[in-house]
């Protein structure tokens, strides 16, 4: 695909020296422009980026909300249409194709849900999400959470997209640990602080508020695991994977434990599960001295 279309790709990184060198390839002949907010990475994240040509800035991390909308709100995306990216995710040909159809066109919908297939383990599996990623620039914003932030159209009306993405997720199970040990924390300090969800639950809205119900309704229901591991593995379709998709529904109940372990420590200890902090001295000089940084981060 030779001829890139009017839409910027955005993307955030933290240690993704794994993924971002292939994740850059997929859509850098493909897109009009990229942008990467580094959260102080400090392997070779910036340097691959650099050596790809990408524009990239660096921020501290304070939570996934927080950092999307201040790359939306700042970044200085001129074309009409926004792609939010992820480091482990691919887009399909499929999928490309779709999108510049829809933008030289013309849509009359202001944003567009794209389909993940999720690996787990270096295997895909038949589980599938549909999420918002595809919207025409200024007409999104962010939920305001630490972790697992949802795009919120403003205006207009959403539409669906038959190509999908690969979500290949962690290098490995190892690193998937890590990473979920984290991100639990994180949830169980936000539900500490009382900060709300992605938006206000509604068993009778629209996809997200639906979700949003069900969260809120889960620790409260008897049985819930039980429950948890029907719905990953007949609901979403992870009994199509044998005894694979049953290890991935019960590493995600195992998920779900910790943050709910976590909460009850705080309880019980009053003290917040340990975060480490970035510093600043973590950033990087060659982006320091940049112009878009110093235009972006004071």
């Amino acid at each position: 695909m030779n001829n890139k279309i009017p839409l910027t790709v955005v993307m955030l990184t933290l240690n993704e020296e794994f993924h971002i060198a292939e994740a850059i390839d997929n859509v850098k002949d493909w897109a009009e422009e990229i942008f990467i907010v580094d959260s102080l990475s400090s392997d070779r994240t910036v340097d691959i980026a650099i050596e790809k040509g990408v524009k990239i800035i660096q921020r501290p991390f304070t939570n996934f909300g927080d950092q999307w909308n201040f790359a939306l709100e700042n970044l200085p995306i001129k074309t009409e249409w926004t792609f939010k990216m992820d480091p482990d995710e691919r887009l399909s040909d499929e999928l490309k194709r779709e999108i510049q159809e829809i933008i030289t066109s013309g849509s009359a919908q202001n944003g567009y849900e794209v389909t993940l297939r999720l690996w787990f383990m270096g295997k895909p599996l038949h589980v599938f999400l549909s999420v918002l990623r595809l919207w025409k620039t200024g007409k999104c914003k962010f939920s305001n959470v630490a972790v697992n932030e949802h795009l919120l159209l403003e205006e207009g009306k959403i539409g669906v997209l038959k190509g999908y993405m690969e979500h290949y997720d962690s290098r490995d199970l190892h690193h998937w640990i890590e990473k979920q040990n984290k991100y639990t924390s994180m949830l169980a300090v936000q539900n500490e602080d009382g900060l709300k969800l992605a938006t206000t639950p509604n068993l009778f809205g629209n996809r997200l508020e639906r979700r949003m119900f069900l969260i809120n309704l889960f620790f409260k229901l008897p049985f819930r695991y039980q429950l948890q591991f029907f719905h990953g593995l007949f609901i979403l379709g992870a009994y199509k994977d044998g005894l694979h998709g049953i290890r991935y529904v019960r590493a995600r109940i195992m998920v779900r434990k910790w943050r709910e372990l976590k909460q009850k420590e705080i309880k019980i200890t009053r003290r917040l599960p340990y975060l480490p902090s970035q510093k600043e001295q973590n950033f990087d000089s060659r982006i320091l001295e940049s112009s878009l940084q110093k235009t972006l981060v004071k």
